[in-house]
């Protein structure tokens, strides 16, 4: 937590800095390329019949994007990126950690809400792929071979960004639609509310 909040402070200090040199962004009648950076929080749990009572964990992501604009008339974009993610749950002293690369597939609408500000909303598929995790107590891997953890994993993110001065804050939630537990008797899908904020270019 000490970590994001010093990196929240870095880009609040670096946003004046790059306002002064545009409006935005991207201008909805006229950019065709995009390029950002995020950062933010996933409140994340686990749904269906995995063992436990499981609530929910807050974890950090961060990562770039970058949107392209697909149709000459209407202001439609597609955004991808590379996202490090930390997501899981926790069962009062019990917590699964699941930290994940990820590749998000997003169709964004704009919308010129004002002269300065745009507002995006969102949807699409999510492609991660598990790379670190433990369960504790115990400090076992949560991605073993042995009941763990999958680590291909697909979602279903929908949201909503908004723009102002390059500055850009979203929130939104992904749904879990892959099986992420090895086990062919139950199941287990990852999901996670999520807030970012950052920077376009």
């Amino acid at each position: 937590m000490k970590k994001f909040l010093v990196a929240i402070v870095a880009v609040l200090f670096a946003a004046p800095s790059f306002a002064q040199y545009s409006s935005g962004g991207f201008s909805l009648s006229e950019s065709t390329v995009y390029y950002g950076v995020r950062m933010g929080l996933n409140i994340a749990n686990i749904s269906g019949d995995y063992d436990g009572n499981w609530g929910s964990k807050t974890g950090f992501n961060f990562g770039g994007v970058v949107g392209l604009r697909v149709s000459q008339t209407t202001p439609i974009f597609l955004e991808s990126g590379l996202y490090y993610t930390e997501r899981g749950a926790k069962d009062g002293d019990e917590k699964v950690g699941l930290t994940y690369l990820e590749i998000p597939l997003l169709i964004k609408y704009g919308i010129q809400a004002t002269d300065d500000i745009a507002v995006l909303p969102y949807l699409g598929p999510a492609f991660g792929f598990g790379i670190a995790g433990k369960v504790k107590p115990g400090n076992e891997s949560s991605f073993s071979s042995d009941g763990g953890f999958n680590r291909p994993d697909v979602g279903f993110k929908i949201g909503c960004g908004a723009e102002y001065n390059m500055l850009y804050l979203e929130a939104g939630y992904q749904f879990g639609m892959a099986n992420i537990l090895d086990d062919d008797n139950k199941t287990a899908h990852g999901n996670a509310f999520f807030i970012n904020f950052g920077v376009n270019f």
